[in-house]
């Protein structure tokens, strides 16, 4: 059954006065369905936009006062039956009728030369969607493969048809958005092309065929725009450092601002992927969409006014703590009451903890991250500073027991109480959850590594002593 996010789009200008936006009717001959949804599809999920009751001769109208904006939309009564059809550069105002035969086989379609089309199209192609499930049946895999392939170019074949015909139908701009980069197997100079060089290729060329600067876009089925956007993002730049990555986002990001849809989805995609992101030097990326879409007003016309003043504020603190960058100094005590700089730690690297027993992640890290310290702190020469992030009274005791108990005493391990500080640490350090562990270097009291857990940990002590040998 298809799943279905019950929600309306925010912000969609409302009509002229006393006209309604749209009245769309739909007659389905036969139908005893109560109530019927008119939906659309939006990046990776569906929504409902209205909703209709059946008059008791199968007939359900739609009317409402605000723009349903250019998307792929769709009739359903929520029990795995459901109809597509367009809206685009059209007022819809459209009419619908069809059978309980079939609802796309049959619709016939009044006041929309759009949806002319796209029904063409559907009624072309779903015989043979039918007939490839079918094939899917055949024992012989070779078989198999051959008949499906076979189908499929018949699909393919109309699909460039329709496009040829009708390059300025939404669904010809749907068809040609998901179309494979062609990519040349010889350069200009007629040499071959390297497997690097293809790849390039792919990269320079991924959205060629997409009308990044059409509002539609967003409004369509996953695969057709989310899912691209996202195979970008995770796959081919997998691994990318953020000096390579950014300009790629700024690119991709600007390229839609002609339509303010797809602009403001991306600003809002890219940054919260990238602020929700387990991948340490990813923090930069995400400073850097900040500063230059919420920071500079670029998204002021979208977004609340709280929400950009959050990203920037959180932007501007994660800037002081990228990786690369200088640790803020920070003085506290510990259990003694002795003084301890994080700028005059003795050794190589410096393990910078903020920890509490209350916290139920660092109950399971700690000790393990303890561990994997123990193990490297000569080889590296490790130090560690360690710092109570709730030193009420109640868990300063729970915090000595801890310790105790886990045999957390050596002496590069030092024990920080986190109440008294020459700073406020958890503004400067932006600490809003624990555990919160960083790797400095105390030459220049840079950081290394950061949202280090044990394992992560673990993985950069083997690369730092494998570095120190060669």
């Amino acid at each position: 059954m298809r799943r279905l996010i019950i929600a309306l789009l925010m912000m969609l200008p409302l009509a002229a006065f006393g006209k309604p936006a749209y009245k769309i009717t739909l007659d389905i001959d036969g139908n005893r369905d109560s109530m019927m949804l008119l939906c659309f599809y939006y990046a990776n999920t569906e929504r409902i936009a209205d909703t209709a009751f059946n008059d008791g001769k199968g007939h359900f109208v739609f009317e409402g006062d605000r723009e349903l904006l250019p998307g792929l939309y769709f009739f359903t009564n929520n029990k795995n039956r459901y109809v597509e059809f367009v809206i685009y550069h059209e007022k819809p105002n459209f009419r619908f009728y069809t059978d309980e035969r079939s609802w796309t086989m049959n619709m016939r379609v009044k006041g929309s030369k759009q949806n002319e089309v796209f029904f063409n199209y559907k009624r072309a192609t779903e015989t043979i969607y039918r007939e490839i499930e079918e094939s899917k049946s055949i024992p012989d895999s070779a078989a198999r493969a051959e008949r499906i392939d076979q189908l499929q170019l018949k699909i393919d074949t109309i699909s460039m048809d329709v496009i040829k015909r009708h390059p300025e139908a939404m669904i010809s701009k749907m068809m040609y958005a998901i179309k494979d980069i062609d990519v040349p197997a010889e350069k200009a100079d007629g040499t071959k092309m390297t497997p690097r060089e293809r790849y390039d290729y792919v990269m320079d060329h991924y959205f060629d065929h997409m009308p990044l600067d059409d509002d539609f876009l967003v409004r369509t089925p996953k695969p057709v725009f989310y899912q691209r956007v996202m195979d970008y993002v995770e796959k081919f730049m997998r691994a990318w450092p953020p000096e390579m990555i950014c300009p790629r986002l700024d690119t991709l990001i600007d390229r839609s601002e002609p339509s303010v849809e797809v602009n403001k989805w991306l600003i809002y995609k890219m940054t919260d992927y990238f602020l929700q992101s387990n991948i340490m030097v990813y923090d930069e990326v995400y400073v850097h969409l900040v500063m230059r879409y919420f920071a500079t007003g670029k998204a002021s016309e979208w977004f609340d006014p709280s929400a950009i003043d959050e990203n920037v504020e959180r932007a501007t603190k994660w800037e002081r703590l990228l990786v690369g960058r200088e640790a803020p100094e920070l003085i506290l005590f510990d259990t003694n009451h002795l003084a301890y700089s994080l700028h005059r730690m003795r050794g190589e690297y410096t393990l910078l903890v903020f920890w509490s027993p209350t916290c139920g992640h660092c109950r399971d890290i700690i000790p393990a991250l303890y561990q994997v310290f123990n193990e490297y702190q000569d080889s590296l020469d490790l130090t560690a500073f360690a710092i109570l992030s709730e030193p009420d009274e109640g868990t300063i005791k729970k915090w000595k027991k801890f310790l105790a108990e886990h045999g957390m005493t050596s002496r590069r391990w030092i024990n920080l109480n986190g109440a008294e500080a020459n700073v406020d640490w958890r503004e400067v350090y932006d600490i809003q959850s624990t555990p919160q562990i960083y790797l400095i270097e105390n030459k220049k009291h840079t950081f290394v590594a950061k949202k280090l857990n044990a394992q992560l940990f673990r993985d950069i002590c083997k690369g730092l002593v494998k570095q120190s040998q060669q």
